[in-house]
């Protein structure tokens, strides 16, 4: 390492960044063979979709990738939720050490007695905290259902271990000799709304689980949960979904039971089919898209269990590649937000004080209350007519009774809620309406996104809205898309609608190049001085140098918000070191969500990163008096990548580039 910044004699200091002049002038080259990275060889592509709610993992063997494998069925099933995916739920035993995931995390902590419960650490649904953490870093901390706090990396690391171990069984078992994680691409699914440091952060704790390693990052892919669905969708044929917008439509609306009947079918069709775990996915493109043409638009609508996502994509003929037009958008509207109207509906009729109280000293007791819940709102439907009941636990009810002095019939009564009742049964009894209310803001949220969504120029004649992701089984969410869209656009629902992200993801981790062009959600650049002019640049942002008049704080964009960006693009800059012998160049990253930046210092632009071009490597020979670092930055994958070559010796230098340590 080299003296520190001050004794730097470069007229970038003021920046505080470590003394770069710019050299090349900014322009982005088609430079595919600056980046080609040596393929390797994989037996199998696994990959993970881990879920707010639910998290399963897939895989399939390179040599065969038309057939899709999804996991093993999982012990421990809920009554009225058939999924092959597994509860995203993990313990942790008192000392901190990974015990279960799942079911088997979930029933056993059921099982502790409360006191034991208490010293035991319970996570569920904690994947939404890399999405609402503003500020996320390596020690983002997690809290579990006793209160406690746990670093989120070492949670996320022990559930993707979990999966890994899991997984690498499953294929030995398969395969009939062991499996090594080097045989594996792992692909790893999340939110397309996810910001650089949250992407960056489940890369991090995947090589804390032991799937691949910084030196050996090909091995792991991110992949964007709408792109895999969209991915999926391609390949539907007709059989494998359900046409919402079916052509009985009266004036762009069915009437409820078309949809019932539809579904009813294919409920059936996937009873029959889940025996077989495998999936072919047939080589022709699907059948929708013998109705795609050239240049046709649709919208990927991901509804999750803690975000909702949209994209829009266009087909380009004849490979069938995706082009992304309109930058990812969406928001924390997965299907947690009708469990939280559900807490506070609770809330009114029993006191936020009760609990806040009864959650902290009966956790497992408040889990079960939420599972209840749970096959109770997968009951609600636009035309149901019968009461919804819900079990209460048996230390609810004995809790309050202690906590209040009086029963919970009595809270009940004097509640002025209408719709629930206590029924004879020691049940919670929610009429219908009081159960579509709970969905209500979450639906509302939705859609007024969709409809902004659709205002948009470049999302003018959309031909299919393709509705995917856990949420999208709930027939009041269906209802809803259709009677706002079903005149626009087809509306279609693809039948294992919970495993259509999982299947995707298999097959972007077999081919990642399939999605061609992305769209950046930010801009991005650097800080870097320019040469002075006068009547051009403000006089606060002079700085004069050995004579020489500066204008600091300019903002060098490498790309703008919902610039088009195709893959192995690059943005390509050359950086000087202050003195020769530096051996390291530090650059801020700085980005904005509008277009127009001029100056770093503009307002919404936000430091975000860090590019570190490390030359401790290239030093061998006699340094040239002036050394010249070339940058490739490459914005068209899902995530953000840079390499780096020293002009003089031509050597690759080592680079990061980093959003969550910086």
């Amino acid at each position: 390492m080299t003296a520190p910044t001050s004794t730097y004699s470069s007229p970038a200091r003021s920046l505080g960044d470590t003394g770069i002049t710019p050299l090349s002038p900014s322009h982005i080259v088609n430079d595919s063979d600056a980046n080609v990275s040596e393929e390797q060889s994989f037996l199998v592509v696994v990959a993970i979709d881990f879920g707010t709610t639910s998290s399963g993992y897939a895989y399939s063997f390179t040599k065969e990738p038309e057939c899709i494998h999804v996991m093993r069925r999982w012990e421990g099933g809920d009554p009225g939720v058939s999924n092959q995916k597994t509860p995203t739920t993990i313990l942790l035993t008192p000392e901190r050490k990974f015990h279960s995931f799942g079911y088997a995390a979930r029933d056993f902590y059921h099982d502790l007695d409360p006191t034991e419960a208490k010293q035991w650490l319970y996570l569920e649904k904690f994947k939404m905290k890399l999405h609402t953490t503003g500020n996320l870093t390596m020690e983002t901390e997690l809290t579990a259902a006793n209160g406690k706090k746990i670093k989120a990396l070492e949670i996320f690391a022990y559930a993707l271990q979990y999966f890994k171990e899991q997984a690498l069984k499953e294929l030995s078992d398969q395969a009939g000799s062991e499996f090594e994680n080097s045989d594996v691409r792992w692909v790893i699914t999340v939110p397309a709304i996810w910001k650089q440091p949250a992407k960056q952060f489940m890369r991090q704790a995947a090589y804390q689980a032991g799937m691949a390693t910084p030196e050996n990052s090909e091995q792991l892919i991110i992949a964007l949960e709408p792109e895999a669905a969209s991915i999926y969708c391609r390949k539907l044929r007709l059989h494998q979904m359900i046409d919402l917008s079916s052509k009985a439509a009266v004036n762009g609306y069915t009437s409820s039971d078309t949809v019932g009947a539809g579904f009813a079918q294919a409920k059936e069709h996937i009873r029959r089919n889940r025996q077989s775990r495998t999936f072919m996915v047939e080589n022709v493109i699907g059948e929708i898209w013998s109705e795609l043409e050239e240049g046709d638009r649709y919208v990927v609508v991901d509804s999750g269990g803690g975000t909702v996502d949209l994209t829009v994509h266009q087909i380009r003929l004849p490979e069938g590649h995706l082009k992304e037009l309109y930058k990812s958008t969406g928001g924390p509207y997965g299907s947690l937000g009708v469990d939280y109207e559900f807490e506070k509906l609770l809330c009114k009729i029993f006191g936020e004080d009760f609990i806040e109280q009864f959650k902290i000293k009966r956790p497992a007791a408040w889990v079960d209350l939420m599972i209840a819940f749970e096959s109770r709102k997968r009951a609600a439907a636009p035309d149901r007519t019968n009461p919804l009941n819900i079990n209460l636990p048996f230390s609810f009810i004995d809790y309050y009774k202690k906590f209040r002095g009086h029963s919970v019939e009595h809270a009940l009564r004097k509640s002025n809620v209408d719709f629930v009742k206590w029924s004879s049964q020691g049940m919670l009894r929610m009429s219908p309406d009081a159960m579509n209310a709970l969905f209500k803001p979450t639906i509302d949220n939705i859609i007024d996104h969709l409809r902004d969504l659709f205002e948009k120029p470049e999302v003018t004649d959309v031909k299919f809205l393709f509705l995917v992701g856990g949420f999208a089984e709930a027939p009041l969410l269906q209802q809803a898309v259709q009677s706002a869209f079903g005149n626009k656009c087809r509306i279609i629902i693809p039948q294992d609608v919970g495993l259509t992200i999982l299947k995707g993801a298999v097959l972007f981790g077999l081919d990642p190049a399939v999605i061609k062009v992305r769209r950046s959600p930010l801009t991005y650049g650097v800080g870097v001085l320019n040469r002075y002019v006068e009547g051009k640049h403000p006089p606060d942002k002079l700085l004069v140098k050995d004579g020489t008049r500066w204008c600091t704080d300019v903002f060098d964009k490498f790309i703008s918000a919902d610039q088009s960006v195709a893959l192995g693009e690059t943005v390509k800059r050359s950086y000087t070191p202050a003195k020769p012998s530096q051996m390291l160049i530090v650059i801020n990253i700085y980005s904005a969500e509008q277009d127009n930046v001029n100056f770093i210092t503009d307002p919404g632009v936000k430091k975000c990163g860090t590019l570190r071009l490390d030359l401790t490597g290239t030093s061998d020979t006699p340094l040239p008096t002036r050394r010249e670092i070339q940058t490739f930055m490459q914005f068209g994958d899902t995530e953000i990548k840079a390499i780096a070559i020293d002009i003089p010796t031509s050597k690759s230098v080592k680079v990061g580039i980093d959003f969550l340590n910086y």
